[in-house]
């Protein structure tokens, strides 16, 4: 069996995508492990597959590299309208999202996050503006869902933080049942700041699009941010509004990398 499929990136955050809208692909946690394998495999940090409605335009299933299933990608979302050549509303596990061509990329609108411990989810009730934790010396981060569940930590130097340490640690702390995207950001100015992120299930990242939108929702809880700001990743920079009703825009680039065919 072959498999027909599309390199994308989003500010390196890369995905191997596959169009399944017409001839359905199975996709599971050894498939998905045996395509991101960079040295026996294709290669990923995701994998994609983009399927039919029923109530939208397409839907979306996101695997990491590591197997595990997610609910939400924000750099693989603005992917979908590239490939598809349109404007899109998309299905996806954590609701129905909408991503419109814009300039190299897109803009999606991320819906609303949420800051209720229940919804992250965390073991028990605390306070997602602080929590109440530690690791080394990262503590007191806000817990937030964009889709995914995120701690995010405003530190003075992102650069000085040993994340690829401390990010194994904290992503599989017992207090997050669900595991946890790890993101640690320094604000330069009310419209601009610095990230980066531990990926649940993929590790060091140069790009997160939910860990974007999870820092900025933080930084805007904690009134360090003003409703449009910049955040710089290592991959490359993302625009992040909040709009009138408390959805979040994320504005970036999206690319075509090659199309291809492997061996299933």
């Amino acid at each position: 069996m072959s498999l027909r499929f599309h390199k994308m990136h989003g500010l390196g955050n890369d995905f191997v995508v596959v169009d399944a809208r017409t001839d359905p692909v199975a996709i599971d946690a050894d498939r998905a492990r045996a395509i991101a394998d960079r040295h026996t495999g294709i290669g990923c940090d995701q994998i994609i597959l983009i399927g039919p409605g029923s109530d939208t335009d397409v839907s979306m299933r996101i695997w990491n590299a590591d197997g595990s299933e997610v609910a939400a990608c924000g750099n693989a979302t603005r992917c979908v309208p590239v490939l598809v050549g349109r404007d899109v509303s998309i299905r996806t596990a954590a609701g129905i999202l909408h991503a419109a061509l814009e300039g190299d990329g897109a803009t999606v609108d991320m819906g609303k996050p949420s800051f209720d411990w229940n919804a992250i989810p965390l073991a028990y009730a605390m306070d997602t503006r602080a929590l109440p934790l530690a690791w080394g010396e990262l503590a007191n981060p806000v817990a937030v869902n964009v889709g995914n569940p995120h701690v995010v930590f405003f530190v003075p130097d992102v650069h000085a933080v040993p994340l690829e340490t401390l990010g194994p640690d904290i992503e599989y702390d017992l207090v997050f049942p669900e595991r946890i995207n790890v993101n640690i950001a320094h604000v330069l100015a009310p419209d601009h700041l610095v990230m980066r992120t531990w990926e649940r299930g993929a590790g060091l990242t140069r790009a997160c699009g939910t860990g974007a939108c999870a820092t900025f929702a933080a930084g805007r809880l904690l009134d360090l941010l003003a409703p449009s700001a910049r955040l710089d990743l290592p991959g490359g920079s993302l625009r992040l509004a909040e709009s009138g009703d408390g959805h979040l825009l994320m504005s970036g680039p999206a690319t075509h990398v090659f199309t291809g065919e492997a061996s299933l």
